[in-house]
């Protein structure tokens, strides 16, 4: 235990000890960028054997395939509820603040969004399936590769000791990532200093980003502020009223992961550190974690989701348009659909506010405004979505007991 609050301390001192040296040293730090990027690699090469594996060994530990459709039940309940509680507290409060109000939109579209086609309603159902899996693990697509361990896990546990003996197969290779995590982290305080130095080097230094954070500087705001709500209020409320765990010590035993979330920007990558949070200091059910984490990496994007909503409504109120109920009820639907289709790379959340902005007619120079400071509220919103993402696991845990489990031996 005191050499894991070891390296909690010397992940916290590398954000802090990166943060400093960007903001001093701006631009020279760029020199350390590879380092951060060897170590975000490094967890990245971990992501699909983990989530194959993980997924079919979690969806064998729970059975029958009774339990399983429960399970999953409850699993995408939970994500689409506290989703859309988030962009519910985003959309209040952008209504409160008004961050938008008073400010000129300057910027043009950005190169990586022209010409991009917004994700529709049928993209995103088609991209739960893939003609070619090879090609989706070599581009990170996930959501495909889950769908089809799913089915394999599912399959594996009606073919009897043939199954059993590939199961266990996968249940080894997900140990042995499992170790492999282990001693990435031991690279991760140099690795996160590299990272978050880097970044804001690429920003200009700490003036040159102290200057972008003024121009939208109650965006920004409003932004980090609906986040800290949902995950300081809302999530640990339903931790503890649920499983009657306690938020503090949770959080404590997570930390790890949540550091790595801020400083990778990342969900998928901070994939391996959060189901060893779960298991090893949270004491969740491997069946649980193995099952819901890797689904919430992709499909629970809350902090994403918030984002989304609060920017729509902020370039609304830059362009002078009015958004009456209608509206904002189209951009609460859309945000919270369009969360789930983003991958858990960083700045997914870019692309899929094209959705989010067309469905309201709204304009893409707002984006423009935005790229500046984007990388710094990527982290934040990332932190919550792997945030949710473990106090999931806990409460679907609690449920899979209490109602799955019971009604099984009730019956």
């Amino acid at each position: 235990m005191k050499s894991k609050n070891l390296l909690l301390y010397c992940i916290l001192a590398g954000i802090v000890l990166g943060g400093i040296c960007g903001w001093v040293f701006g631009k020279k730090m760029l020199a350390v960028d590879w380092i951060g990027e060897l170590f975000l690699d490094s967890l990245k090469m971990l992501v699909i054997p983990l989530v194959f594996s993980s997924m079919i060994v979690g969806i064998s530990g729970l059975g029958d395939i009774r339990k399983v459709g429960k399970t999953g039940l409850m699993t995408l309940l939970y994500y689409t509820a506290t989703t859309g509680i988030a962009v519910f507290i985003g959309l209040v409060l952008v209504n409160i603040i008004n961050p938008g109000l008073g400010l000129e939109m300057t910027a043009e579209i950005p190169e990586h969004v022209q010409g991009k086609e917004p994700a529709g309603l049928t993209d995103i159902f088609r991209s739960f399936v893939t003609p070619n899996l090879v090609n989706s693990m070599a581009n990170m697509d996930i959501l495909p590769i889950i769908v089809f361990a799913l089915l394999f896990g599912g399959v594996l546990t009606t073919l009897g000791e043939k199954g059993q003996l590939v199961i266990s197969f996968f249940d080894g290779v997900n140990e042995a990532i499992m170790k492999i995590v282990d001693l990435v982290l031991y690279f991760a305080p140099i690795g996160i200093f590299a990272l978050i130095s880097s970044k804001l080097g690429a920003a200009g230094g700490g003036e040159a980003f102290l200057a972008e954070l003024m121009k939208i500087g109650k965006y920004s705001m409003t932004v980090i502020l609906a986040i800290l709500i949902h995950g300081l209020l809302v999530l640990p409320s339903i931790l503890y009223f649920v499983t009657r765990r306690n938020p503090l010590v949770y959080a404590k035993n997570v930390s790890e992961a949540l550091t790595t979330a801020f400083s990778t920007a990342s969900s998928s990558a901070t994939l391996p550190v959060t189901i060893e949070c779960a298991e090893q200091n949270n004491k969740v059910s491997r069946r649980a974690s193995l099952f819901v984490l890797p689904l919430g990496a992709t499909v629970n994007m809350d902090g994403t989701a918030l984002y989304e909503a609060v920017a729509a409504i902020f370039i609304a109120q830059m362009a002078g348009v009015t958004l009456g109920f209608t509206g904002q009820a189209t951009i609460f639907l859309t945000a919270t659909l369009a969360a789930i289709g983003a991958a858990g790379i960083p700045e997914a959340g870019l692309v899929t506010m094209i959705l989010v902005l067309q469905s309201v007619g709204l304009p893409l120079e707002g984006i423009g405004m935005l790229l500046a400071i984007d990388w710094f509220l990527d982290r934040w919103r990332t932190t919550l979505n792997v945030w949710g993402d473990s106090v999931g696991a806990a409460v679907i845990d609690t449920l899979e007991q209490k109602y799955v489990e019971g009604g099984s031996n009730g019956n």
